[in-house]
């Protein structure tokens, strides 16, 4: 691991707070993926302002859930699967490996229908589509390092922003906003699926074993901690400010009709969203959004599949390898996005596809936040979660988790 001790001491906060910050926005970034996007976006159509006041809720849960990687990844050194295989056994490592690759997968096809949505608004054939954002993406890996690949993340992700001038621009009003907010149909099947939704969308696995393997990758040290934790809270919020802004733009046109508009088609929610802009203003403006926030996210996925089965393997997992010192880490990197590119390039349904993803986020809560939590108690002291702090963390994690698969269960059910 790299030694970044001799940068500016904690004195010079700026400095450190520059040289510390990427992982934490990237993992947010990709958190407000295109999956993410789409379901705010039917959350907005279907149910106006009703599901608003969850997207801030979930800012501190975010937060909490992630400050804890951080904390892992700088005290111990290690990822998250051979933390689970240090303390658990190489089963229990297994088991949540698994249930990683199974989101990652999912995720990959979120991500990558969103690009072939983007394709679609301009005529574009999606197998022509997905070569390219495969090409782009393998050339990316292979040719650069950790802190290359970052900074192209964060340049990409940046493109997100646009939601926010969206959602101002479709000019809400404060009165419906303020009343949806606190209307909430929790007895309604359907909202609570969307519920699901966007937990699943807000908190999702492989945001942990990312972070946390990033902050490793990076070298970051005990005394990056502090500024570690201000690049998680800054991604947090803003994270959450654009799944806002999705559903309030969606919310303050086709969602006032009540729950009765569902979109069926990126080319749908671009509509939705874009009426105010103009259409070729429109269409340009939530093309490079939703871009940023697919591609971001398919980086973000596909390096924490390649990095997890690393560890769990013992061979060569980073960025600062070459492909023949790592074969087994390009190698899962490059099928992953060559099998999401041939499934979406199929004509499955992409919407479906993507809300279900998030409802299937939801249902490994449980999982992959219980091994979170018993790691971080396992840390050595100031580190260690304890004292009231530890119960706070335990009642929102565990709330979050139960709340998630109630939500999806009887979703589903109802």
């Amino acid at each position: 691991m790299t030694d970044i001790a001799s940068k500016p001491p904690l004195g010079t906060s700026w400095a450190r707070m520059m040289a510390v910050a990427g992982p934490g926005i990237v993992v947010m970034l990709a958190d407000t993926d295109a999956g993410s996007v789409i379901t705010a976006a039917q959350s907005g159509a279907q149910w106006g302002y009703k599901l608003l006041m969850m997207q801030l809720l979930l800012v501190p849960i975010l937060y909490i859930v992630q400050e804890l990687t951080v904390r892992l990844g700088v005290v111990t050194g290690k990822g998250h699967a051979e933390l689970i295989a240090q303390h658990f056994g190489r089963f229990w490592a297994w088991v949540s490996v698994v249930a990683l690759i199974v989101a990652c997968l999912g995720a990959i096809l979120s991500e990558l229908s969103g690009l072939a949505g983007v394709g679609s608004l301009f005529g574009v054939p999606k197998l022509l589509t997905m070569a390219l954002a495969v090409l782009a993406l393998i050339v990316m890996a292979v040719s650069g390092s950790y802190l290359t690949v970052e900074r192209i993340a964060i340049v990409v992700g940046a493109f997100e922003l646009l939601f926010i001038y969206v959602a101002w621009k479709s000019q809400p009003a404060g009165g419906e906003l303020l009343k949806g907010m606190v209307n909430i149909p929790l007895s309604d099947p359907k909202y609570l699926y969307l519920v699901s939704a966007n937990i699943g969308a807000v908190i999702m696995p492989w945001m942990v074993f990312y972070q946390q393997s990033s902050v490793v990758e990076k070298g970051l040290t005990r005394d990056d901690l502090p500024a570690a934790r201000w690049d998680t809270a800054i991604g947090a919020i803003v994270t959450q400010l654009i799944m806002a802004a999705v559903l309030i733009a969606t919310a303050a046109t086709i969602g006032k009709a009540g729950g009765n508009a569902p979109l069926d088609t990126v080319e749908q929610i671009a509509g939705a969203l874009t009426p105010f802009l103009g259409v070729s203003t429109g269409r340009v403006i939530f093309a490079l959004a939703i871009s940023g926030s697919a591609i971001v996210a398919t980086i973000v996925v596909t390096l924490t599949a390649a990095r997890t089965i690393g560890e769990i393997l013992g061979v060569p997992h980073t960025l600062e390898r070459s492909p023949k010192e790592a074969k087994w880490f390009y190698g899962v990197y490059a099928l992953t996005l060559i099998a999401g590119a041939l499934i979406v390039s199929s004509g499955v349904d992409l919407i479906a596809i993507s809300v279900g993803v998030q409802v299937l986020n939801a249902l490994l809560l449980p999982l992959v936040l219980g091994f979170l939590y018993l790691l971080a108690r396992r840390l050595p002291e100031p580190y260690r979660l304890e004292g009231w702090y530890d119960k706070l963390v335990a009642v929102a994690m565990g709330a979050t988790a139960l709340f998630g698969v109630y939500s999806a269960v009887f979703g589903l059910v109802g």
